[in-house]
């Protein structure tokens, strides 16, 4: 099936931010790029609302990104209805669907924006929504790695593949991240004084369980290099404290829903985030 990278634009910021990701993910993946612009007015509607308007999208952001990169090759798509299901129409036909993690609507200070939400929850391809560019290049970040969440006990095999895969084509490492918390009885009933010995132990398991979680991924990507860490945290804190120094950060999502931890990365992601269904 013809694969290319989707990027859904607005006149934000953000999408903007969204759609120069989306260029260079494409250039490193040797696909065509479509840059999608969906309103629920036609155009000859739009003339006639507005006749004074710039131009309408997609055709700056094309131009824009086609004297930038000129080796990649770039579609403008205009589509008129609702913005999700557009975008989920075009979506069997991606490799990855891009999205900013909120567009023009909305209100000040709003982390995540409807349409990006909707698509992370239901696309049957994996979503990428990137923060503002300020977000992205924050002061004393070290984008250096591409960082994998995941459940050691029950891993998301489409997740997993994803990060390494994501790793091995920008040749970074990839930090795989299992966050565990104390056994239920013992942090009830010792929450401030936990034996040391008993925490090594645990905490021995927990990474044996990860070393193994990883072990075929490693066998199938030996090039990449891999970062295991196992941390005391909720898995949502876990995820966020990541994203602060991660060039891409990999969440996996079951069913039609996200879950906590990835409800909670999505709306405070420091880093751009890919969303993969199982």
């Amino acid at each position: 099936m013809y694969r290319s990278v989707i990027v859904g634009v607005d006149r934000s910021a953000r999408s903007r931010a969204a759609a120069d990701w989306a260029a260079r993910e494409a250039l490193r993946r040797g696909l065509p790029l479509k840059v999608v612009h969906v309103s629920a007015l036609s155009p000859d509607e739009l003339v006639d609302l507005w006749p004074y308007r710039d131009l309408p999208l997609p055709g700056p952001v094309v131009t824009e990104l086609a004297n930038r990169h000129p080796q990649l090759e770039v579609q403008g798509v205009r589509l008129t209805g609702s913005v999700v299901p557009s975008l989920l129409g075009l979506a069997p036909s991606a490799e990855l669907l891009v999205l900013g993690t909120r567009g023009a609507g909305g209100f000040a200070g709003l982390r995540l924006g409807a349409t990006s939400l909707g698509a992370a929850e239901v696309c049957d391809r994996p979503v990428v929504l990137t923060p503002s560019g300020l977000m992205c290049g924050r002061a004393g970040a070290r984008p250096d790695k591409v960082t994998l969440g995941i459940d050691a006990r029950e891993p998301a095999d489409a997740a997993t593949d994803f990060a390494f895969d994501a790793a091995q084509r920008a040749n970074v490492r990839l930090h795989a991240v299992h966050a565990w918390a104390l056994p239920t009885p013992m942090a009830h009933w010792m929450p401030l004084a936990v034996p040391e010995k008993d925490r090594a132990r645990w905490e021995d398991q927990e990474e044996q369980l990860l070393a193994d979680a990883l072990r075929p991924w490693q066998e199938k990507y030996p090039r990449v290099r891999v970062l295991r860490d196992v941390v005391l945290h909720t898995p949502a804190e876990a995820l966020v404290r990541a994203s602060a120094s991660a060039e891409l950060i990999v969440a996996g999502r079951r069913g039609t829903r996200l879950g906590h931890a990835a409800h909670a990365l999505v709306h405070h992601t420091r880093c751009p985030v890919a969303v993969v269904p199982g």
